[in-house]
């Protein structure tokens, strides 16, 4: 999606199954011998577990670039869980809204269809059409969004003292302490190519063309196919479905609920470039659109100019004349780092410490520069994609690295408070599941029960 606010993930899944049920339920797991109907492979309160969601689950994962894709007996936990949660959401009345549902439904759509090039792909890919594949995820959806509020009920609000901190290191202590990698501290100047002002008239004056042919009664779907430069929707001739506000960035979505049904907005402007859209339906906060987008080109010569900028300002700070902090408060231009002394935050953790593995998911290049850098090293300008999928130039400045050590609380206190509130959750959840298991109706698929080791305390409640 070219006009996406945030970059997307797959799934947030904050359920700890596999700890849960291993200390809860014990090694072994007695189910029912009478075999369930074929398929089935249990049943937690009404809800049934499908061998086939398991499959599509791995399948899913893998799509989504899941570094390992999950086995078969941990993707069965993890829905023997959820559908715990489920009923107990049902018994609570506790629910969550179409709207959520459509929104996470969609996300889900449009990260797939990034992952895999276009919609085409995506449909070849599960031989199913999107309005199908939509249609078919989303009980799945509902159950999971339900399952993770009824789980967010169940924590509550919890904290960690510095004193719960410290027992918990002295508790690790006892035992061999983790091995913290190397990791990396980063801060970035960033120098942004800008198109020309004739490029952009251009742009506009292509795109008001575009828009009139819409406006005396040509397809809005025909003529986004043919020259609209959002790769997300093109193959769906611009339209986007079931959009909530704050999916796309404030100035699409200012124009967006602004419009009439069929109405078809004035040409504006993003930091996409110029678009224009046409409303097809509004729900509330939802709409459903089609829109166009041209992006005005950046020519190499607005890549030079950007070139000799941050060779300058490179020259500046290497001769001394100014500091990197210096210059990335009067030069930089990356709105996200400028105001942080240009500290880059690692997207898969939220904090600024990077392991290797983290800074080649982001460039790999990036890696080669580091590797000839000590701390306190400023960098050559490179040149680099961004987020939104633009080139620019970057000056890194290398502001720590640390050595492999054990985990200590001076080094490490954000790790070890993060770990301790994971274990205090933990344990909240897995009183909360030892109280609600003999109010839930389980059975389970007696091949499933001895290939997957879940636990005695099933025994009681099996049927």
């Amino acid at each position: 999606m070219q006009v996406r606010r945030k970059s997307l993930k797959y799934m947030n899944r904050k359920i700890w199954l596999v700890l849960v049920l291993s200390i809860v339920f014990g090694n072994t797991f007695l189910a029912q011998n009478k075999q369930l109907l074929d398929g089935v492979i249990a049943i937690v309160g009404k809800k049934p577990i499908l061998k086939s969601e398991i499959a599509k689950q791995i399948a899913q994962m893998k799509l989504a670039g899941a570094p390992e894709a999950g086995n078969e007996c941990d993707i069965f936990k993890d829905l023997l869980f959820q559908k715990l949660l489920v009923a107990q959401a049902d018994k609570d009345s506790v629910t969550v809204s179409d709207e959520q549902v459509d929104n996470e439904l969609n996300r889900r759509m449009r990260y797939f269809v990034s992952q895999l090039g276009s919609e085409e792909k995506l449909e070849q890919y599960y031989g199913k059409k999107i309005v199908q594949l939509k249609e078919e995820l989303r009980p799945e959806i509902h159950d999971v969004l339900l399952a993770q509020t009824m789980q967010q009920k169940a924590i509550g609000q919890l904290a960690v003292s510095p004193v719960e901190v410290r027992a918990y290191f002295e508790e690790l202590k006892k035992d061999t302490l983790p091995l913290i990698n190397s990791e990396l501290e980063l801060s970035q100047l960033v120098i942004k190519p800008y198109v020309s002002p004739n490029a952009k008239i251009e742009a506009r004056e292509r795109i008001a063309g575009l828009r009139q042919r819409v406006v005396n009664g040509e397809s809005m779907a025909a003529i986004a196919t043919l020259y609209t430069e959002d790769p997300g929707s093109i193959k769906s001739g611009g339209r986007y479905e079931s959009i909530a506000r704050g999916t796309f960035v404030p100035e699409f979505e200012a124009v967006a609920f602004r419009l009439k049904p069929n109405e078809v907005s004035e040409v504006f402007e993003t930091s996409f470039g110029f678009h224009f859209i046409q409303l097809i339906e509004r729900k509330g906060e939802v709409v459903d659109l089609r829109h166009l987008l041209i992006t005005p080109k950046i020519s190499s010569l607005d890549i030079a100019n950007a070139k000799n900028k941050v060779d300058s300002i490179y020259e500046l700070i290497h001769s001394g004349t100014i500091t990197f902090n210096e210059a990335i408060v009067r030069y930089s231009e990356d709105d996200d780092t400028k105001n942080n002394g240009g500290a880059m935050v690692n997207p898969n953790t939220g904090n600024t410490k990077f392991e290797t593995e983290d800074v080649g998911q982001i460039d790999p290049n990036l890696l080669f520069t580091l590797d000839q850098m000590k701390v306190a090293d400023v960098s050559k300008p490179t040149l680099f994609t961004t987020p939104d999928s633009k080139q620019a130039f970057r000056i890194i400045y290398l502001k720590n690295r640390t050595v492999p050590h054990e985990i200590n609380l001076k080094d490490d206190y954000q790790r070890l408070q993060n770990m301790s509130m994971d274990k205090k959750q933990r344990t909240k959840m897995e009183t909360w599941v030892s109280s609600k298991l003999k109010s839930v109706y389980f059975r389970i698929n007696k091949e499933w029960n001895d290939k997957c080791d879940l636990g005695k305390a099933w025994e009681a409640y099996a049927q």
